[in-house]
């Protein structure tokens, strides 16, 4: 089920792409592939960056709700949902395209470990609709033009690392290239402070008797997370073919890119925000004014009539 609803989907996107690409190379049609799959995922990534930059905003918000809450854990997970709620933020959201990602990296790595092993399975393991294009009539007699590298140049059928301990330095820059989208990637997501403290320093207080601030524990472990991912996918990836390498280092580069799309965005719609609003000054003349006319003048003593009076001395003389 999982080769029919996931691997083999995504394997012949790649095949399409690989088919119809002009050159048909292998390199060029997994980048491709990747910016396609990222282009797709763009309303889920804007959704969770969005998220992402909302919780960041609100850390002085949870500081003074755990100040009030005072040790009260279900009054502080009441207060904090509530203000999740007014912010539209949902806690898990984040975690949306790491889910969706997933199964198209194991889905990809299956499809590319077929390749790699048995290179003719690029036309059999296709749906019948592809195998009717013209380079994949081609490919069914003539395998061997099949051509798995990246413009020639980095052979991507080859892990940086081989099974003898060689290193192959073509592939190991994709690799290095993949951790270093990575750091900046996430750095982007958690920058630091002037007044952050390392993970390290927060616990080594707490076991002296000072309460820790679950908060400033959060963003020192996310601060850690943009050490430990690169190093996590280097590890990952220095074994592997590097055509799985070469879709990490564009998915990051990708991401990058989105990110600083969607963030810049939300300082320019904060920026709006703010010079809609009017400035102290003429906040507190609008106030004056509004006063001004809202006060009522003093009121005018009413006129007497004289006309009454005027008529009984006439009729007094009568």
């Amino acid at each position: 089920m999982f080769t029919t609803l996931i691997v083999q989907p995504i394997f012949n996107l790649l095949v399409l792409i690989y088919a119809l690409l002009p050159g048909h190379n292998f390199g060029l049609a997994i980048i491709l592939f990747t910016v396609i799959v990222r282009l797709l995922m763009w309303p889920l990534v804007k959704k969770q960056l969005h998220q992402v930059k909302v919780m960041r905003q609100i850390q002085p918000e949870l500081k003074k709700i755990k100040a009030a809450a005072k040790g009260d854990k279900r009054q502080e997970s009441v207060m904090m949902m509530e203000l999740y709620k007014e912010r539209g933020i949902n806690p898990f959201g984040s975690i949306g395209v790491l889910l969706l990602q997933l199964p198209i990296l194991i889905g990809l790595y299956v499809g590319l470990r077929r390749v790699i092993s048995d290179s003719g399975q690029i036309e059999s393991f296709a749906y019948p609709a592809l195998q009717h294009l013209p380079w994949m009539h081609h490919l069914a007699s003539n395998i061997h033009q099949f051509d798995a590298t990246f413009l020639g140049i980095v052979d991507l059928s080859r892990s940086a690392l081989g099974p003898h301990g060689g290193v192959y330095w073509p592939a190991m820059i994709i690799v290095m290239g993949s951790a270093a989208a990575q750091f900046f990637q996430s750095k982007q997501l958690t920058p630091s402070s002037k007044d952050s403290r390392s993970l390290r320093t927060i616990l080594k207080e707490s076991s002296s008797g000072k309460k820790a601030d679950q908060s400033e524990i959060s963003a020192a472990t996310a601060r850690g997370t943009r050490y430990l991912l690169p190093v996590m996918i280097f590890l990952f990836t220095v074994h592997i073919p590097s055509a799985l390498a070469l879709y990490w280092l564009t998915s990051g580069i990708t991401a990058l890119i989105q990110q600083s799309i969607v963030l810049r965005e939300d300082t320019t719609e904060m920026e709006a925000e703010v010079n809609s609003k009017p400035s102290g000054k003429e906040r507190e003349k609008n106030a004056l004014e509004a006063e001004v006319v809202e006060t009522p003048g003093p009121k005018a003593k009413p006129v007497p009539n004289k006309k009454p009076a005027a008529a009984r001395k006439k009729r007094r003389k009568r």
